[in-house]
């Protein structure tokens, strides 16, 4: 990985911090993407200390406000020549309902809109940087969104429940990263979605839970992987030479892995970009499509 630029949201802890390492102990040019600041500047040190590799690097990124994702992606073309690899990490869930900056539910707004706003700004770089990878962060919560998305109420104002909101966000990922592939076919940019696995982080801890949804999150943790085995998952698929090609996949435990029947239509994936890109347009953020390739 020396010479490459490998970009990961959500870094300064858990599965980000340790994707982080891995990347940077493999020669990388490791940039943290990170809400705050402090954390962040402390993460890249204890990258650095734990990896010599490569060069570690922060920027400020909060996909809870689009225009700091503009900014984010503005300085990431200022100062890099390459994207090699963009790792869609961060993520999270709530309750009760809370909202972005712009309005929009946090659930969908950070998991699944601010990483479309941001790939989609980066595109053109990581087309530029070929062969290059896309490499988002889903869940097999996406099994608990039967129905698939709700089309007709993407913000969850009619009805909100944090778990349900979490999976349609995960479903989101997957549907997103299947409707950037067939956009970047043939471009030498892949994508593909992750799940890493229950990993025993700091992810719903913070308060941010309550209920029994909360109380599930904390009688899991003596059944949850670490951190660092967390990683492992997107550490392969945004490195391995044999998935070079490969592209519109779902991994766990660095294997393919079988998605919900509702992750994998086509159809919808196609709807949620195009709601996506008109979301971000009324909320102030207007992005350059990325255009399908013809058929």
């Amino acid at each position: 990985m020396h010479g490459t630029t490998v970009v990961i949201t959500g870094a300064s802890s858990g599965i980000g911090l340790h994707t982080a390492i891995g990347m940077a102990a493999l020669g990388a040019t490791t940039v943290l993407a990170c809400r705050d600041r402090g954390k962040a500047e402390a993460a890249a040190a204890d990258v650095r200390a734990a990896a010599t590799g490569g060069e570690v690097h922060v920027v400020d990124l909060d996909l809870a406000d689009l225009p700091s994702v503009r900014a984010c992606a503005d300085e990431l073309l200022a100062r890099f020549e390459r994207i090699d690899v963009l790792i869609n990490n961060a993520g999270g869930i709530w309750s009760p309902r809370r909202v972005t900056r712009q309005g929009l539910e946090m659930t969908f707004g950070v998991n699944h809109l601010g990483h479309f706003a941001l790939t989609s700004l980066l595109a053109e770089r990581l087309r530029a940087s070929s062969p290059s990878r896309v490499v988002t962060v889903s869940s097999v919560a996406h099994w608990f969104a039967p129905g698939g998305m709700r089309f007709d109420d993407l913000q969850s104002e009619g009805r909100y429940i944090g778990f349900d909101a979490y999976a349609r966000s995960k479903l989101a990922n997957i549907l997103f990263t299947r409707e950037l592939a067939r956009r970047l076919a043939g471009t030498g940019v892949t994508a593909n979605a992750v799940h890493p696995g229950p990993v025993r982080s700091g992810f719903g801890m913070d308060g941010d839970l309550g209920g029994i949804t909360g109380l599930g999150n904390h009688l899991m943790r003596p059944f949850e992987i670490t951190p660092e085995a967390g990683a492992r998952t997107s550490i392969h698929v945004a490195t391995a030479p044999e998935l070079s090609t490969t592209t519109g996949g779902y991994f766990a435990r660095s294997r393919p892995a079988r998605t919900a029947p509702w992750a994998r239509d086509d159809g919808a994936a196609t709807r949620l970009w195009d709601m996506s890109h008109r979301i971000a347009a009324r909320a102030g953020l207007d992005l350059p499509d990325v255009v399908a390739a013809p058929h």
